[in-house]
Order: structure tokens, then C-alpha cells, then sequence
């Protein structure tokens, strides 16, 4: 039987998650603030997106950018926020902590994986600032998530290939281990086919301006914002449906 693979994009403002879902994205990791990774959007856009995407939509969970170590308050943040996309139907989160060892924060995500059941729950890129990559994907299936977000402890997924698959290869059946970071169509197929991944995730970035808005001559700046390149989903879709 031929392998189902699944394009997951990341869309950093409604617009772009609108467009991804139109170009064929088979689910949207909703965030905003792309300049930092990727932080919770806010309800008014979570709930807008819901009404507007019929396909699974996980919004990321994490109130600030930087490190995933975070306060007893900043934890709290995260609970509500988890216990609102609940309340707004969806699917699934994006989520991860670590402690300042470097460690799997295992209490608190098991509390939060509590928190947002009957939602699936995704670990993010934390994973990869993990010390022992191998004992926290263990720490994370015993957690309750249902996959993991990896470039394989590099910044580029082409570069963590050789973890990634070492990753698929200790995970199958447990939890789902999809590459992210640096992907693209140029690389895709090779990916897929080295790691044995079935889930995939990207951005496909594409900064866009808006040339019609009024702005003063004096304001010598452009008003871009961050979408997504359909042509690219696109791609990176028919990619997939050959392999």
C-alpha cells in the first residue's frame, strides 16, 4: 500500500493560513510573529481561522519568543490559552517546555497534555535544544504527544537528516517525527525518501508588500508582512503525491 504524506505549513497571519489551505496544505500550524519563531496567535484570529479552514488547524502555544523554559505565570498562560483552542474546537496545539538542563519539563507537559485533551498536541522545534535527543523523544511518547517537530538538532533539516532518521527509525509506531526547518521543494523528495518520514511541515515563506496603501515619501519604509508562496505548496504537494 502506497504511503500517505501529509504537508503541514506554518501561516503567521490569517491571510496566510487562508492561502495555504486554498493551495492544498493538508493541515496549518497557526502562529504569529514569525520574526520570533512563532508565537500563540491571538483569539480574535484563531477563532476567525476556524470558521474560515475546514481542514485540522494547531495553533502554536507559546506566549513569547526565545528560550522554552518558562515561569510558573508564563505556564499559566499557556494552560488558558490551551484550555481556549479547546473550547474553539480545534484539532490540535503546538507545544513544548524544557527545564535549564536542557531536559524534557515532563511534569508540565504532562500536565498540559492533560489539559488539552481530546486535542492531539505536537512538540515543537524545544526538541531540538534538548541535551539527550534520544531520552527526551522517549520522555515525550510516555507525555502523551502525538508528534514531534524536528530539524534533527540543526538549523536546517538538511543538515539533521542523519538524526531525523535515526529519530523515524526509533519511533515508528509511537509517535510521528515530522522534519521542519529548511524545507522546501528542492529538497523534499530527497528528505522523505532519506528519513522515511511521512509528515512534513514548512513555511514557505514569502515576504509580500502592499504597493495600493497610502504612506508618506517621508516614511522611507516598506510595509511588508510574511505569507506564504502558494506556487512553492503547490510544489511541494505534486512532490509528494509521486513519491
Amino acid at each position: 500500500m502506497k504511503q500517505k504524506y501529509l504537508l503541514e505549513i506554518a501561516a503567521f497571519s490569517l491571510t496566510a493560513a487562508v492561502e495555504a489551505f486554498k493551495s492544498g496544505a493538508q493541515r496549518i500550524e497557526l502562529c504569529e510573529n514569525p520574526h520570533e519563531g512563532g508565537t500563540t496567535p491571538s483569539y480574535g484570529m484563531m477563532a476567525t481561522a476556524k470558521k474560515l479552514i475546514n481542514i485540522p488547524i494547531f495553533p502554536i502555544i507559546r506566549p513569547r519568543g526565545g528560550h522554552f523554559v518558562y515561569s510558573k505565570s508564563e505556564r499559566e498562560v499557556i494552560k488558558q490559552d490551551i484550555r481556549i483552542c479547546n473550547e474553539l474546537g480545534f484539532s490540535g496545539i503546538v507545544v513544548g517546555l524544557l527545564n535549564e538542563k536542557g531536559q524534557v519539563d515532563i511534569k508540565n507537559l504532562k500536565s498540559m497534555v492533560k489539559c488539552a485533551y481530546p486535542m492531539q498536541v505536537t512538540f515543537h522545534r524545544a526538541f531540538d535544544r534538548a541535551k539527550n535527543p534520544i531520552r527526551a523523544i522517549d520522555e515525550i511518547i510516555d507525555c502523551g504527544c502525538h508528534r514531534i517537530l524536528t530539524s534533527g538538532q540543526y538549523p536546517s533539516v538538511s543538515d539533521g537528516k542523519e538524526n531525523v532518521r535515526i529519530l523515524v527509525e526509533k519511533s515508528k509506531g509511537k509517535i510521528v517525527v515530522m522534519p521542519g526547518s529548511g524545507l522546501n521543494s528542492q529538497n523534499l523528495k530527497e528528505i522523505a525518501k532519506y528519513t522515511g518520514a511521512y509528515e512534513f511541515h514548512t513555511a514557505a515563506r514569502k515576504t509580500t508588500f502592499n504597493k495600493k496603501s497610502f504612506s508618506p515619501k517621508t516614511m522611507n519604509e516598506k510595509m511588508s508582512y510574511t505569507s506564504v508562496d502558494k506556487k512553492e505548496i503547490q510544489k511541494l504537494l505534486k512532490i509528494l503525491s509521486e513519491l
